[in-house]
């Protein structure tokens, strides 16, 4: 069987195998009724102390010349001199109670190989207790540690499997990141186990040497101590680094092949938990000097070696056992000693917490220091520390410390010549005097030795060899110093902490990267904090954004650009487009604290480029709106074309959220940039209508509307910053003083902006200037004119007419382009206000639109009146106020379009166009009915048949209550006209009502009406009656109520179709034929009763296609289809009929067969193969 290592506190496999020929030995800690320690470890640790630490290596047995090996002192302890066969449970019972543990597992392994199980040593082996560390407090008298005694056991890695880390992960949803944090987790707790391994290696290393052998080299001074394996690496770690130094590269390589089995770049291999020594140069340089060894002085957070204790107390080398009086006697004595030393670490604690206290106190009264015995090195942040560390141990910093150890050593007195000279040495070279400050302490009056106070000093439990000991032992007594620590601590706490409240450490790595001294530290810190949340929601976004501003503001424009900028770049192309929206955001954040040239070249591109090439739709919006800001605080005329251009690129993005950014944020933005150079009117808004007149040049037999849209939207978003140019540059604005008097601007006054930067008050100032300004431009357009009102001028003289001018060109039936036009004009119109309007717009479109018969070129179609001039000026223009005079204007100019258009008969598309655009609006219902109601009483019959196709328009938008009252009374009146052209008109409206209106009363009294077209006698003959009817059941059927469809249209189409066939006229009857062809093809996709199918569809058809036989032959195959088509539609509907009643016939006996057939397969007790057989159809 595998020999197995069940305490879990050796270094990682590969760090064994580095390490083949270090000993192995073991410490072990006292219990009553134990024998004494074996050579070679003549000190039994007290049971008070830490627990010591079992060292576990690859090796079995150990080599060492130092002291013998656990076999052989198992061996020589057992023996005693006697030759007798001892039986293996004494020998078990013996490694046991010595703690030679590993002797004793590869004793159980050998026995189990054997077949020879012990279960002594099985029973030991298997309870987990025997391993677990023990407290450091004593044990009672009475108490009677294990056998195996107190024993250190690292802790479990692996259980770390078992906690569930997605409850911290702010993405639950993919594994593999999960994954990847547990194992980072696991790695770094990995580490830290190596670390306190090693920690623990180093303690051990330092006491190993054998007392016998450490005295025999003391007493034979020429006599030199082996190396030791640790001291080695070290010495070989320097080697390679001053070979690397020095350009000695090639000598290096051989030197690291020659020891493979360390690590040349990581001093952490070496084993040491000690800051690295200095390099050899500065070695040599103070060869000259004693220098301390770590045995010669000891810490007191480390221990002491063994061998060098006064012991009058304790044997060194003891013969035979100590009975078990003796060995209490001991244990009482040092429980004694701790108790004193607990007392008087805690009254040192509170000692100097009090002067520290006072010391501060006195630097802020007192400007000299007050007088003191305990020595401060302190230096500058530029200036090299002074330390009272010895040589080989350098400071990790610049800053100022009290080293807790220093403070101890110093206040009893404890510190050696050697290392008071060295101290002093160091000091000496230090760049600054030191600053001399005495803490006194209570002196006992005891005769105790220094070297045992120290070694009894030892025995307090602190840790300094570990990164983090190192931290804790040393107290910042400045600023600057901690900065320094949180400099060194923060990337260790970070990774520690929750992602959910990591954003609580925000403030915590800003004001270190604010006040760091090192260039470096302050770069991974900045690094970490956008690096801090793998995917940022927006309030932790938000508090990074405010952290950055902060960090901005008190850092200044250089270290932005220096420290923050480059943060931003490095996550311009990040995976997650949360951490690319942190960076587009940051971006517009910064801006106001960036060099000027930094903002307009590189800041700039980095969001052209994400604008560009970024796919998620929140980037490139938080893009959009931090390129506003930069436009807010650019100062480049030479950018006014590459900002033109990126309005452009963003308008036309497919997002939605991005196009409505830009006219929030980017439009207003650059229009205020463009209002400083003055070219707002004269560069940005001529550039728009020039590319508009250039698509509609393009665009005679296809306009592309979106581009079209994008460009009028941009110069909709600029009326606001225009009307403020024209305020602001008028002859009046020098006058304008806000004051209390000046009454309060109207709601209605202007349109809702988008967004705040629209905001008129917003743009100009404040409200109460505005208001000063509105007053003055009111009374300047009424009473002063514009003489001298250059930009107001521009406005009437060149950019109305040229808008007008491009309104006459855009296509009429476009209810796209008319219904943004007729925005355009609305808030144009509604911005500069009402005098403006009534004044300058209103003269201008009604010089063009003459409402004459003279005006309208019915044989060129090409008359302004139908043009999209017409619903424009109407929609847009006189809509935009709604008093009286207003609605009097309007009505009055669409009577005169319909009276004019209808006299000349011109097309009706521009009349038809006004309409639908004002009827999207319930407001103008009554108005749109008063302007037809002119029209049905109108004496022209052209004009009552305009207004009769006009019902048609209203009707599907009005609702019913309008149609009962007003629309239904007209189109009856209409169809009892004297001119058939008139009741035919009627026809269109009547079938939309049967399509729109659900009131059954309106409906029959529809129907009654249509039936009297298609049954009197009167108007059999009226071949277009006929057809108008024929065109609207094939319009409104599809959509009509289904019981209207089958009892009146399709019976009424079927008599058309064969009083078709009986035509003479050959002209008449194909018109009517093809028009009955496209009715019955929009009713075939509805759902038709079979009765109907049967009576009416079919036979109509028929009828139809006997008619395309002799008219045309390629109607007449795809009649033939439809009727095949229908006829298998009835087949299948008798066929689903009949089997219809079966069922309903089976389900009354569906229950009893299927009990009896779940019966039947009860029974069966035939194989797979018979079971199949069944199914199988009897022959």
């Amino acid at each position: 069987m595998a020999s197995v290592n069940p305490f879990d506190v050796s270094d990682s496999d590969e760090e064994a195998e580095r390490r083949p020929n270090e000993t192995v030995d073991t410490e072990r800690s006292p219990s009553e009724g134990a024998p004494g320690p074996p050579p070679g470890n003549a000190f039994s640790l007290p049971a008070d102390a830490e627990p010591p630490t079992l060292l576990l290596s690859s090796n079995r047995t150990s080599p060492s010349g130092e002291g013998m090996s656990v076999s052989a002192a198992a061996t020589s302890t057992m023996a005693g001199g006697v030759e007798t066969r001892v039986s293996v449970d004494v020998i078990a019972a013996q490694l046991l109670r010595d703690q030679y543990i590993l002797t004793a597992l590869e004793f159980h392994t050998e026995l189990l190989e054997a077949g020879r199980e012990l279960p002594r040593l099985r029973d030991y082996f298997s309870n987990p207790g025997n391993f677990e560390r023990q407290s450091g407090t004593p044990p009672a008298k009475d108490q009677v540690l294990g056998p195996g005694g107190p024993l250190n056991r690292a802790g479990s890695i692996s259980t770390l499997d078992s906690l569930d880390f997605a409850r911290y992960s702010d993405d639950g949803n993919r594994e593999s990141d999960e994954r990847v944090a547990v194992l980072e987790f696991e790695l770094r707790k990995a580490k830290e186990t190596i670390q306190a391994l090693r920690a623990n290696l180093t303690q051990a290393a330092e006491s190993e040497v054998a007392s016998q052998e450490r005295k025999n080299f003391k007493s034979s001074p020429e006599i030199q101590e082996p190396i030791r394996p640790l001291e080695k690496r070290a010495l070989n770690f320097l080697v390679n680094e001053y070979l690397l130094k020095n350009e000695y590269k090639l000598s290096s390589i051989t030197f690291s092949d020659e020891n493979d089995d360390q690590d040349f770049e990581l001093w952490d291999d070496v084993g040491l938990n000690i800051p690295k020594p200095p390099d050899l140069l500065q070695l040599y340089r103070n060869g000259g000097s004693t220098l301390s060894s770590p045995t010669d002085k000891v810490d007191a957070s480390v221990g002491v070696a063994f061998g060098d204790l006064p012991g009058n107390c304790i044997s060194r080398e003891p013969q035979k056992k100590p009975d078990l009086s003796q060995q209490s006697e001991v244990v009482q004595e040092l429980e004694y000693q701790l108790n004193l030393l607990n007392s008087e670490k805690q009254s040192l604690a509170e000692q100097i917490k009090k002067l520290q206290s006072e010391i501060q106190i006195l630097k802020k009264s007192v400007s000299s220091p007050p007088p003191a015995t305990l020595e401060l090195c302190s230096s500058s942040s530029s200036s090299k520390p002074c330390s009272t560390n010895p040589p080989s141990v350098p400071s990790l910093d610049n800053g100022q410390y009290l080293d807790i150890r220093g403070v101890s050593e110093a206040g009893n007195d404890l510190v050696s010549t050697s290392t008071q000279n060295t101290s002093q040495s160091q000091q000496q070279t230090c760049n600054k005097t030191t600053s001399q400050q005495r803490v006194q302490f209570d002196q006992p009056n005891r005769k105790l030795s220094p070297a045992f106070q120290q070694a009894l000093l030892s025995f307090c439990r602190m840790c300094s060899e570990s990164r983090l000991g190192a931290e804790v032992s040393r107290i910042a007594d400045s600023e600057e110093s901690v900065m320094l620590m949180l400099g060194r601590c923060l990337p260790h706490i970070v990774p520690n902490v929750l992602l959910a409240k990591r954003e609580e450490l925000i403030p915590l790595i800003l004001c270190t990267a604010c006040l760091h001294p090192e260039p470096k530290e302050r770069d991974q810190l900045l690094h970490i904090l956008f690096n801090l949340i793998k995917r940022p929601d927006d309030e932790q976004r938000q508090m990074i954004l405010t952290g950055c501003v902060a960090f901005a503001r008190h850092v200044g424009p250089t270290r932005v650009e220096a420290e923050l900028l480059p943060q931003c770049w490095e996550q311009i192309n990040h995976k997650y487009p949360e951490r690319r929206l942190l960076v587009a955001e940051a971006c517009g954040a910064l801006a106001p604290y960036l060099p000027k040239e930094i903002r307009s070249s590189l800041v700039l591109s980095m969001l052209q480029q994400m604008l560009t090439e970024d796919k998620a739709d929140m980037v490139r919006e938080a893009v959009v709106k931090s390129l506003g800001i930069i436009m807010g605080y650019i100062d480049d005329s030479d950018k006014y074309a590459q900002g033109f251009e990126l309005m452009l690129l963003s308008l036309g993005d497919p997002s939605e959220r991005v196009v409505n950014a830009v006219h929030q944020v980017f439009i207003p933005a650059f229009a205020a940039w463009t209002t400083e150079l003055g070219t707002l009117h004269t560069a940005l808004i001529p550039s728009l209508l020039a590319r508009i007149e250039k698509l509609l040049t393009q665009g005679e037999h296809g306009l592309d509307e979106h581009k079209l849209h994008v460009f009028l939207s941009a110069l909709q978003s600029l009326i606001p910053p225009l009307f403020a140019v024209v305020l602001q540059n008028a002859p009046f604005t020098s006058r304008a003083k806000p004051h209390e008097d000046i009454p309060a601007i109207e709601v209605t006054r202007f349109p809702r902006p988008a967004s705040p930067l629209q905001d008129m008050a917003i743009i100009i100032g404040n409200r109460e200037l505005l208001s000063s300004l509105l007053l003055l431009y009111d009374h300047q357009l009424e009473h002063e004119g514009t003489t001298g009102w250059e930009s107001l001028l521009w406005v009437v003289n060149q950019l109305l007419p040229q808008l007008i001018e491009i309104v006459g060109r855009i296509n009429v039936t476009s209810s796209t382009c008319v219904h943004e036009f007729s925005r355009f004009f609305w808030r144009f119109c509604r911005t500069f206000g009402k005098i403006f309007t009534n004044t300058k717009v209103k003269p201008q479109f009604q010089e063009i639109l003459r409402l004459s018969e003279e005006n309208v070129d019915a044989s060129a179609g090409n008359g302004i009146l139908t043009k999209a001039t017409v619903p424009i000026y109407a929609t847009g223009v006189l809509t935009c106020y709604n008093q009286e005079e207003d609605r009097k204007l309007l009505v009055g100019f669409l009577e005169d379009v319909m009276t004019t258009l209808s006299l000349s008969h011109a097309p009706l598309d521009s009349l038809k166009a006004s309409f639908v655009e004002l009827g999207a609006n319930p407001v103008y219902h009554e108005l749109l009915l008063t302007v037809l109601w002119y029209g049905v009483v109108h004496t022209s019959a052209l004009v009552r048949c305009t207004a009769a196709r006009m019902f048609e328009l209203l009707v599907k938008g009005v609702n019913e209550t309008l149609v009962a009252q007003r629309v239904v009374p007209a189109l009856i009146t209409l169809s009892s006209d004297p001119e058939i052209s008139v009741r035919i008109a009627t026809i269109p409206a009547f079938g939309t009502i049967m399509e729109t209106v659900t009131q059954k009363e309106l409906l029959e009294r529809v129907k009654m009406q249509l039936a009297s077209f298609l049954e009197d006698p009167q108007y059999q003959d009226q071949h277009s009656l006929h057809m108008e009817i024929i065109r609207t059941f094939g319009r409104v059927g599809p959509n009509a109520e289904p019981r209207f469809r089958d009892d009146f249209v399709l019976p009424h189409l079927h008599k058309l179709a064969l009083a078709n066939n009986s035509q003479s006229v050959e002209s008449k009857r194909i018109d009517i034929a093809i028009h009955l062809f496209e009715a019955y093809s929009a009713l075939s996709c509805c759902f038709i009763s079979e009765e109907v199918m049967v009576n009416h569809f079919l036979p109509g058809l028929r009828c139809l296609h006997a008619d395309m036989e002799q008219l045309s032959p390629e109607h007449e195959v795809i009649l033939g289809s439809m009727i095949k088509e229908c006829e298998i539609k009835v087949e299948n509907r008798g066929i689903s009929d009949a089997q219809g009643s079966i069922s309903i016939a089976s389900s009354l006996v569906g229950e009893d067969a299927k009990t009896k057939f779940l019966s039947k397969m009860g029974q069966l007790t035939t194989s797979g193969a018979m079971l199949a057989n069944v199914f199988q159809r009897k022959k």
